[in-house]
């Protein structure tokens, strides 16, 4: 608990206090940014596009004790809530999270916070180290903030954003230190960091992945060069960056990580890193491959495909040594990782037909996990379905489609969140974009686009990858969200139907991912 007394004092430390601290003082519990879930004693903070004068009425009828705002609707709002002291600022994004951790007690103080940013890999990487976490400590003790779901010991959800806004995310932290947990993994996107969501949040760890062309648009980031600085801004605000060392751009990247006080590196075949490895072993179960740290090394078996996927596997397993955690919890952490929607396989009982569902969504990850299936499944037909998003991300209409076509032997172009945009117009694009002649077909309907791929994949040994949608149960369309199945229930379906066509005495109960 503080009060909006010290709530100024930071702000005009700051610079960023655009009035007189307020007259009364009050004690302030915590932050919030909906007004819908505003609890009594917090500090509502008035902000985003969407923002109405109506949401601060509420929120005081719900408790709130005061309000953040920036200078611009100072007045407007003083005339909505009369009498509710205000804190106004010149920086309203820096400002709400400068206030939501002092409200919220600095729970990061208190407890052990590794971030994770890159252009692909935070997801499973995150889930690879909460899986080392929870090998050593115990199940559930390793909180979770991503683009899949929230866990901090007392929320358990999914995610509606990769990294929340600052006032959910200093209560996540809070409910992380209040449970106990024995550390937190969050995944950073550049969004976070540029829109300074994260601002103030000391890491123990900040991991930096690999960076490459993605999220350029209007309503992102303007242009790669904006990207990338966002990206870098991590290393602002940890104790130990953990960097890449086979990145691209691993120069520029190392330069930014001498920011903070300590710098280790990991990649794969290099004996000068901090971690590494070598003896990697691909086969259709996953990949296998001999690490090495701190002077000891181990046989790591990972029930994914590919060299990224022991990548990722060196930053989780360096980033749980400097949690603390020895060699034999990490293996078997490693070995026992699953991830929802991510590199999910699924295979039929003749073993003729394998599907694979994957989060996989821009051009670095297309490249790196259909080259590591088309490796581990010499010789099977490869059958991909994909979309591209509307509104945003406009690179991928024309990058998903090149980088597929080398490792692929039919594609299936669909929808994938049009938001605003026709699908037809979007994979239109994207078959402008292949090579003239390359076997494809557009099905829009994404559970129609699904079975077509199975249908096409009947005949012989094949692999149907479903891309880019994972666990997701929603299509963001014109007018709003959607449901849909998963790509891992289309997946499940298409398994189940080959094996009532290839066994006579198959039950219709689709095989479990593994």
């Amino acid at each position: 608990m503080t009060t909006l007394t010290e709530l100024a004092g930071d702000l005009a430390a700051a610079g960023i206090l655009s009035s007189p601290a307020p007259r009364a003082d009050v004690a302030v519990t915590g932050t919030s940014c909906d007004s819908r879930v505003v609890s009594a004693g917090e500090l509502f903070v008035c902000k985003g596009a969407a923002f109405r004068p109506a949401f601060l009425a509420s929120a005081v009828e719900r408790g709130a004790v005061a309000y953040l705002c920036d200078e611009a609707h100072a007045a407007e709002l003083a005339d909505v809530a009369p009498g509710v002291p205000a804190l106004v600022t010149s920086d309203l994004r820096r400002a709400m999270a400068l206030c939501s951790a002092r409200a919220f007690g600095k729970p990061d103080r208190d407890l052990r916070t590794v971030g994770i940013t890159g252009t692909k890999g935070k997801t499973t990487t995150a889930y690879m180290l909460r899986s080392i976490v929870d090998a050593a400590c115990g199940a559930r003790s390793c909180g979770m903030i991503g683009t899949v779901e929230t866990y901090d010991g007392v929320v358990d959800e999914p995610s509606r954003n990769t990294t929340p806004e600052a006032p959910d995310l200093w209560r996540n932290l809070a409910h992380a230190r209040d449970s106990r947990l024995s550390a937190l993994v969050m995944e950073v996107s550049s969004q976070a960091l540029k829109y300074d969501r994260t601002f103030g949040v000391g890491l123990d760890v900040a991991c930096f992945l690999n960076i490459g062309l993605d999220h350029i648009s209007p309503v992102e980031h303007a242009d790669f060069e904006d990207y990338f600085s966002s990206k870098l801004k991590i290393f602002s605000q940890c104790e130990t960056a953990v960097v890449n060392l086979d990145s691209d751009h691993a120069d520029r990247i190392l330069k930014a990580a001498s920011r903070a006080p300590r710098t280790l590196t990991f990649g794969i075949e290099r004996p000068e890193a901090d971690a590494w490895a070598d003896e990697l072993v691909a086969s259709e179960e996953g990949v296998s491959f001999t690490l090495h740290l701190d002077g000891w090394e181990r046989r790591v078996e990972l029930p994914f495909p590919g060299s990224f996927s022991a990548s990722n596997a060196l930053a989780a397993a360096l980033c749980a040594h400097l949690l603390g955690i020895g060699p034999e919890d990490i293996v078997r952490g490693l070995a026992a990782t699953r991830v929802p929607g991510r590199m999910e396989f699924y295979h039929s009982r003749d073993r003729q037909l394998t599907a694979i569902v994957d989060f996989a969504h821009n051009r670095l990850a297309f490249e790196s996990l259909l080259s590591a299936v088309r490796a581990a499944f010499s010789g099977a037909r490869i059958i991909a379905v994909f979309g591209a998003v509307g509104g945003k991300a406009q690179e991928r209409r024309h990058e998903l489609p090149k980088a597929a076509a080398p490792f692929v032997d039919y594609l299936v172009f669909t929808t994938d969140d049009p938001w605003t945009e026709d699908p037809r117009d979007i994979c239109r694009e994207m078959e402008r974009a292949l090579p003239d002649g390359f076997p494809h077909e557009v099905v829009i309907d994404r559970e129609e686009a699904a079975a077509r791929a199975f249908e096409l994949a009947e005949g012989r040994r094949s692999v149907v990858l479903l891309l880019a949608k994972g666990h997701e149960t929603r299509m963001h369309m014109r007018d709003g969200y959607v449901p849909c199945l998963s790509d891992g229930e289309l997946a499940r379906r298409g398994i189940a139907a080959h094996d009532r066509a290839h066994s006579a005495d198959a039950d219709t109960d689709a095989p479990s991912a593994r």
